[in-house]
């Protein structure tokens, strides 16, 4: 009987310090920003040492973690592993792990899955974004459901009748001005949101950041979360959320469908180095060109019609100068010597530059700053050009309703070439000669052609809420690298179309992009454009229309 009674009392003792643990894990919880011990103290009403010791075997356990900037108390990693347990049958984060990945290689910006809880969504993963500055909510936070893209998201896909009375007893507070607080006013959202397939949040929960968010569904029909992107509200412009809005949802809906079957791998991407080369900037950059053997970099202003050089490329003394101003807008240039341009009558000198203006002329441009007349020059329309190998230069040119790529100087009529239903912007060889690659940024195609086949593929399509593809250069692997104009970003197409590497700029309009430096230590160049940028995005973004320098040899496949 007496052994009864110890057990019973060592029982009860047990269970009143998991109950004291428990509630120092429910008022961490309920508070985002922490609690210090003393609050916690006092909110409990626990003596201070029985909370120490609670405290100390809570963060043992990854429960609890402690800020030590703060002094504050937060909830752990291990709540986290908890709560993804609890809503993964099957694992819904292994099923969003790649998607996610998707969705932040396609917009630079941060994405994220989150659940149901009561009458909030908690967040579950996140892929961080490309950007120093992004959204960045914590693993397991908890937020609104009527100011959240992810709470909207899930309350339009729920049953009409469960919804009705989820949105009747919950609490609208104005999170932010802009916050729903209407019941009426959420209900009509929600409505349209079931419509369009997405919904969006338009700086509702935090001020100067938005997010577009899609319900996640599985095939029985049960609602199991949402996915959502986020970002700064300068990057994220509500023009842009709308063009994104059907790329989440198609997301979502790809997630839905693999609950049940077999989760995919979400694989790391390596971040890089960008930094702004020392100089003016241009209206509106393009045409870079990597010289290696004067190991210079050209580059044009289109606008405000200027030819650069960059000397000294990623070291210590790197420096930007013009070398030569034109009279008209820049369309087209081209690193010399070229043979086709010698037999035209064009010195043979290496170190300049062959540029076309919009007037109708061709220039040579030399190292100097020297502007030479190349008299003879075909003066055919085009959309772009290129060299190859041999230092013939191809174009893509209007042929009737259609646009063809062909030698710029072959005969018009000849069948030499091939044939594309939209103008291509940017043209590159394999320097092997087994391929050539244009964009078509109206369709955001990657079309590839192959030499003694008249078949054009398509090797990959960019959606317009990612931007707009500009530029071009092929590394040695293979790989295909263009800008995002609009997209705040660069992006890698692998040879088989996959896109397998974006990393995030500083600016939003990147024009153009080379492939330079030396082997061992690679550099992505990127022009970039200031035209019509608004105050506001000049503002963050002052880098715009000055030329950026990326790093490659931190990760992914480089030339």
């Amino acid at each position: 009987m007496l052994g009864y009674f110890f057990m019973a009392q060592t029982s009860s003792d047990g269970t009143a310090a998991l109950d004291k643990a428990l509630d120092v894990l429910d008022a961490i919880g309920s508070a985002p920003q922490g609690l210090g011990q003393a609050e916690l103290g006092t909110r409990l009403q626990l003596p201070r040492t029985t909370l120490y010791r609670l405290l100390a075997t809570l963060v043992a356990r990854g429960l609890v973690r402690r800020d030590p900037l703060r002094r504050v108390y937060r909830l752990g990693f291990r709540c986290v592993e908890y709560a993804r347990a609890a809503y993964t049958m099957p694992d819904l984060v292994a099923a969003a792990g790649l998607e996610l990945r998707g969705l932040r290689d396609l917009t630079g910006e941060t994405s994220y899955l989150a659940v149901l809880d009561g009458r909030e969504v908690l967040s579950l993963e996140r892929c961080d974004g490309a950007h120093a500055h992004r959204s960045a909510s914590a693993l397991g936070e908890r937020k609104p459901l009527h100011c959240t893209s992810q709470g909207k998201a899930i309350l339009s896909a729920l049953p009409e009748a469960e919804r009705e009375a989820l949105v009747k007893d919950l609490p609208l507070p104005a999170v932010t001005p802009r916050s729903i607080t209407e019941r009426r006013r959420l209900m009509a959202e929600l409505r349209l949101t079931a419509t369009r397939g997405y919904a969006l949040d338009d700086e509702e929960i935090v001020p100067g950041v938005r997010c577009v968010g899609a319900p996640v569904v599985d095939p029985q029909g049960q609602v199991r979360g949402a996915i959502s992107v986020a970002g700064p509200a300068f990057r994220l412009t509500l023009e842009r959320l709308e063009l994104l809005g059907s790329e989440v949802a198609q997301a979502a809906r790809r997630i839905g469908a693999q609950l049940g079957s077999s989760p995919a791998p979400s694989p790391a991407a390596g971040d890089s180095l960008v930094h702004v080369v020392p100089g003016g900037w241009a209206l509106r950059g393009a045409y870079p060109a990597w010289n290696a053997s004067t190991r210079q970099l050209w580059w044009a202003d289109t606008l405000a019609p200027a030819v650069h050089v960059v000397d000294g490329l990623g070291g210590p003394r790197e420096s930007d100068r013009v070398v030569a101003s034109l009279d008209s807008p820049i369309d087209a240039m081209l690193l010399l010597p070229l043979p086709q341009a010698t037999a035209h009558g064009l010195a043979d000198t290496a170190g300049g530059v062959l540029v076309s203006t919009q007037s109708g002329g061709w220039w040579q441009v030399g190292p100097d700053g020297g502007v030479t007349a190349l008299a003879g020059w075909p003066r055919r329309r085009f959309s772009a050009v290129c060299a190859d190998a041999q230092g013939q230069v191809w174009a893509c040119v209007p042929d009737g309703e259609r646009w063809r790529l062909a030698p710029l100087a072959g005969d018009e009529g000849s069948p030499h070439g091939w044939h594309l239903p939209e103008p291509a912007t940017a043209l590159a060889w394999q320097a092997d000669g087994r391929r050539l690659v244009a964009v078509a940024p109206e369709s955001g195609t990657l079309y590839t052609l192959t030499p003694g086949s008249a078949t054009v593929r398509r090797l990959a399509t960019v959606p317009k809420g990612s931007g707009r593809l500009l530029g071009l250069a092929l590394d040695a692997d293979g790989g295909a690298w263009c800008a995002l104009k609009g997209g705040w970003s660069v992006a890698r197409f692998a040879p088989d179309g996959s896109l397998d590497r974006v990393i995030g700029l500083p600016v939003p309009c990147p024009t153009g992009v080379a492939l330079g430096g030396p082997a061992e230590a690679p550099l992505l160049c990127v022009p970039t454009a200031r035209e019509g940028l608004s105050s506001e995005v000049l503002g963050n973004a002052p880098g715009s229309g000055r030329l950026l320098v990326v790093g490659l040899a931190a990760g992914g496949p480089q030339g």
